[in-house]
């Protein structure tokens, strides 16, 4: 009991050394939202460009980018992209790594978020677009008020999934040098020389914040079908 004790303060409370927890931390959640706004605006540009394509074959070429798009993204790892986009796009520009991490998850997320939506999209009947068209309602227009809100319904278990998923892969931002959470708990056992406390702490503030976002979304998916049902 002692060592474990005296093991807590050589790793925590000496040096102040939680703060490397506290303020990684704050930099992954802070990675994280941002990332997950960005995800979700370029998802449903790409899903609704994707998805008018399929129906009615517009969008020829801004289709045929997003397929790369989708492709290059959805075909590589989060680390190679992470990277590429410090040490190759943004190798010449005076740029905050935050940013370069920012952009790099976001454009990641962007890729999953648009194929979730544009499922959501494609699972909706072609009757309500033919009853949107009978109302007067461009294709457009259908789409906003009409098919959309039906496809968000649907997706949004599946989006916030995707935010869990998103939050466990910032973990790998300190390959630029970022001090993130999980590199918080690396520098606190580069000074120790004691790995279990640091990195198991670290596991576990992972693993609860996964489990208070889990509940949340099997929260919203119970008043989902709830709603359903009425």
């Amino acid at each position: 009991m002692n060592g474990l004790i005296d093991a807590f303060k050589q790793n925590f409370i000496e040096q102040d050394r939680w703060k490397y927890l506290t303020n990684g931390l704050k930099t992954t959640l802070l990675i994280t939202l941002f990332a997950v706004m960005i995800g979700a605006v370029l998802g449903f540009v790409v899903a609704i460009i994707r998805s008018t394509y399929e129906r009615t074959g517009k969008m020829k070429i801004l289709n045929f980018i997003c397929r790369v798009y989708l492709t290059v993204i959805r075909g590589t790892p989060m680390v190679v992209q992470l990277l590429i986009t410090y040490f190759v796009i943004f190798s010449s520009v005076n740029i905050s790594k935050l940013v370069v991490a920012i952009l790099a998850f976001g454009i990641n997320s962007g890729a999953y978020v648009a194929e979730i939506v544009r499922s959501g999209i494609m699972s909706i009947d072609n009757g309500q677009f033919e009853a949107g068209r009978s109302l007067g309602l461009s294709y457009r227009e259908t789409m906003i008020s009409i098919v959309l809100p039906q496809a968000f319904k649907t997706v949004l278990p599946a989006l916030a999934n995707e935010c869990i998923v998103l939050l466990k892969e910032t973990s790998v931002a300190g390959y630029i040098a970022i001090q993130d959470l999980t590199k918080g708990g690396d520098i606190i056992r580069s000074q120790t020389f004691s790995a279990f406390m640091p990195l198991i702490t670290v596991a576990v503030i992972y693993l609860l914040m996964v489990m208070l976002l889990t509940h949340l979304v099997s929260k919203l998916e119970r008043r989902l079908s709830q709603s359903d049902r009425r």
